[in-house]
């Protein structure tokens, strides 16, 4: 097979996820920038065992080797990077949120558009096999139409005043941090299982710690609890702690959502609740093996992911057999995949649908929570269209 180069902006805690992903395609060469320049950069590539680094960005972006730039730093530079990204004819693959506003958004997706390039957001959770599954269920009409969504998705790495992260900052968060950086990923995913669009959302903010700890030396996303903080400094938090969102669906159903960072003993739970005419499902990314159906009319079962059983389009992303459990970075190299194996086929030059979220994608889920932000804001319902 065609090798093909990716350059990674950012190696911190996803930009290592993205290094693992790639590596097990087999076919992709890595090049990595960071943000400290030459020297760090250096370090990071020996220690990641990578031959090819750059001291900053603009370099990785004009190296005429590079046929892809996998996007990994904080939200608020996705849009100027991915930006110039496109702009120098190269393929996109952006951390989610895509942007922090979505009049940024749909500039990414007219340049990619214009540019005839491929271009995409790591809403990497519809790719456990049993999202496809579910996915599956809805439609050959099993579940019947939708009537209420309900889920959350909630973490506790921020759970403390001493827990420092620099997406607690607005200037490199956006304006609002959990609905952004976790809602997203839920509003997608619930979105591409059932098809219903989110119409109207209700929601209310709440911070609990206006100041944090911040550390002298920079602490890695997720690490912060097992960093002992000597030096520290208060930082001012105007993004939220918690979000609690009512919404309603063009097909007349309703729903809520709850996230946060900072609730005791969630590690990386996120979880929905899809209520059909016919039957429910629930799905908790904590288990993300096991997929339950409720019924009225008979026994509530418990799926084990195996490809053995489950529908063709969810079999396609089972690596293993039964029993032997997928996970977090499985997601990703299913989606690297799908997103390589376009570009490697020309498929958007032949006009092929994309089977994974674009930069459209990106845009909606974008709009979507600064939707949610206004009414946060108004305390008041606001049209999200």
């Amino acid at each position: 097979m065609k090798k093909i180069t990716a350059g990674i902006i950012g190696i911190g805690f996803i930009g290592r996820g993205h290094v693992e992903a790639l590596r097990r395609l087999g076919y992709i060469d890595i090049a990595i920038a960071c943000r400290g320049g030459e020297e760090e950069a250096k370090a990071k590539a020996d220690e990641l065992c990578i031959d090819k680094c750059f001291g900053n960005y603009g370099e990785l972006i004009a190296d005429p080797d590079i046929d892809v730039v996998h996007i990994c730093t904080p939200n608020s530079q996705h849009y100027s990077q991915a930006k110039a990204a496109l702009l120098a004819g190269k393929h996109v693959f952006c951390e989610k949120p895509l942007t922090v506003t979505a009049e940024q958004a749909k500039d990414l997706v007219d340049i990619a558009d214009e540019k005839n390039l491929v271009a995409a957001v790591h809403f990497n959770k519809r790719f456990y096999p049993l999202i496809y599954q579910a996915k599956a269920m809805f439609e050959s009409g099993e579940i019947g139409e939708v009537l209420a969504i309900n889920g959350s998705y909630n973490q506790d790495w921020l759970l403390y005043e001493t827990d420092y992260n620099w997406i607690v900052e607005s200037k490199y968060s956006g304006h609002s941090r959990v609905v952004d950086d976790l809602g997203s990923h839920w509003f997608d995913l619930t979105k591409f299982i059932t098809g219903v669009k989110i119409k109207k959302v209700f929601a209310d903010y709440a911070t609990f710690f206006p100041t944090r700890k911040k550390p002298s030396k920079p602490v890695e996303t997720f690490a912060g609890k097992m960093v002992d903080l000597d030096d520290v400094v208060d930082v001012e938090v105007t993004t939220e702690d918690y979000a609690g969102v009512l919404l309603r669906y063009d097909n007349g159903a309703r729903g809520s959502f709850t996230t946060s960072q900072s609730l005791p003993g969630r590690k990386n739970r996120c979880y929905f609740e899809i209520f059909g005419t016919k039957k429910s499902l629930f799905w908790d990314e904590e288990k993300p093996n096991e997929l339950w159906i409720g019924s009225r009319e008979e026994g509530n079962m418990l799926i084990m992911k195996d490809p053995s059983i489950l529908d063709e389009s969810a079999v396609e992303f089972s690596s293993y057999p039964g029993g032997h459990n997928e996970g977090f970075n499985d997601t990703s190299k299913q989606f690297f995949g799908k997103f390589y194996e376009y570009i490697l086929n020309d498929s958007k030059g032949k006009g092929e649908k994309e089977s994974f979220p674009t930069f459209k994608d990106g845009y909606r889920q974008a709009l979507i929570c600064e939707k949610i932000f206004e009414s946060q804001k108004k305390e008041q319902w606001v049209d999200v269209d």
